[in-house]
């Protein structure tokens, strides 16, 4: 146990013989069950994690249960038994082989189903592939168990130091995934919604709807989706990326593809749940509209091309209403993203230590600016009085950064 809760591990594998075993040996002694999920391997995974689960067991001076039944899971009517063998515990190895290959979404699925029926305190999931470090795994841990947050995840891309070990194509479009899952997640601040390292409360794993759980690569994002709609709080901790031998099996042309499509869908899946039925908030509206309008614009602006190429028609009024559209649309949109981030703020836990420094850095510099010759003219007693109103009534440390931000550019751009 750690900190009085139990805490089971989702580990999925397919083809991961030579890392498997190593995480099953130095799991830390806190965790109370390994749920490995074998995904219809066709390497040596399967004999890999009974022999370390073996030894894991040795290595604890663990018995053997007293029962050698198997988890009984349901999964909305269907059994664990419809898409898994559910072998012995081994020490406290779980050892789940699926019958048909499932995807990793899937393997997690299928793991956190049995954690959920074991009744865990917090369950969290860790690659086969020994890219995660599991001494970073009680900061994920922490949250949770001291009511902060009900589900985190791991964070490779909040400091420069830790995303070094990241390949360049991989930080792009994790960068790229990370906008599109902010906008159809609803969590504002939360990064790098790839990283498979993560833990969720017995709470959330109960409540979040498990049973209708992407079974792709994009499991991650489908489940902050979820995660929002239902309320629960997700926080974002940052940790370093390591990479090592193993090969990956994503075959990016179809990941891109699929996980773009679900976003698409889970984002007005969840604008539909979350402000018009569950509860009523106008920003639906505004996201509808303004992209109805946008659309129109495009769409206009494109045929006054063609009519002033092709048919020779005058553009400047027909080019001057499609922007307009277009205008009036992207600004119904950003004001919807405004009231998204607003909603949602308090679902978000983030650590703000590098924005407090970059804050702190931010605030002297405008100070030395204000005690130079920039301030000196008819202005220095109002600016000196807004940056007091802005450092003391500001809601968090990264709004009052860009506040002082904003006054700065103003005082330099202002005549």
């Amino acid at each position: 146990m750690y900190r009085d809760h139990t805490v089971g591990v989702v580990i999925p594998a397919y083809n991961e013989e030579g890392f498997i075993g190593d995480v099953i040996r130095e799991m830390p002694e806190y965790v109370d069950r390994m749920y490995v999920v074998d995904d219809c391997s066709t390497d040596g995974t399967w004999t890999e994690v009974i022999e370390a689960a073996r030894t894991d067991r040795e290595a604890l001076g663990l018995d053997e249960p007293a029962e050698k039944g198997r988890i009984a899971v349901t999964d909305g009517g269907e059994s664990l038994a419809d898409r898994a063998i559910c072998h012995n515990m081994i020490g406290r190895v779980v050892p789940i082989k699926h019958k048909q290959n499932l995807g990793a979404g899937g393997a997690i699925k299928t793991g956190y189903l049995a954690a959920r029926e074991e009744e865990m305190d917090v369950t969290a999931t860790v690659d086969g592939d020994g890219q995660m470090d599991l001494s970073q795994m009680k900061k994920l841990l922490n949250p949770i168990v001291e009511g902060n947050a009900d589900y985190a995840k791991g964070n490779r891309l909040l400091y420069k130091e830790y995303r070094k070990e990241m390949p360049k194509f991989r930080f792009l479009g994790n960068s790229i995934l990370t906008f599109l899952t902010k906008i159809a997640s609803g969590y504002w601040k939360t990064m790098d919604p790839q990283n498979g390292y993560t833990a969720i409360s017995g709470y959330a794993l109960n409540n979040v709807g498990i049973e209708t759980m992407y079974e792709y690569y994009g499991y991650c994002n489908d489940l902050l989706v979820k995660l929002n709609t239902k309320g629960m709080r997700v926080a974002d901790v940052a940790m370093p990326a390591v990479y090592g031998n193993e090969a990956s099996s994503i075959q990016y042309s179809t990941y891109i593809r699929k996980v773009s499509a679900m976003l698409l869908q889970n984002f007005l899946w969840r604008l539909k749940m979350k402000y018009l039925m569950l509860d009523f908030h106008p920003l639906a509206l505004f996201y509808l509209f303004g992209a109805a309008m946008a659309g129109l614009g495009l769409l206009g602006g494109g045929w006054s091309l063609f009519a002033k190429v092709v048919l020779g028609d005058p553009l400047f009024v027909r080019a001057t209403s499609s922007l307009l559209l277009f205008s009036v649309g992207s600004m119904f949109i950003m004001f919807a993203m405004l009231f998204d981030m607003q909603v949602n703020e308090s679902q978000e836990v983030q650590d703000e230590s590098r924005i407090w420094r970059l804050y702190s850095q931010s605030s002297t510099l405008l100070m030395s600016i204000y005690s130079g010759t920039l301030f000196r003219n008819s202005r220095k007693r109002d600016t000196k009085s807004l940056y007091t109103r802005v450092t003391r009534t500001s809601r968090s440390n990264f709004s009052r950064l860009m506040t002082l931000t904003t006054l700065y550019l103003l005082v330099m751009l202002t005549p």
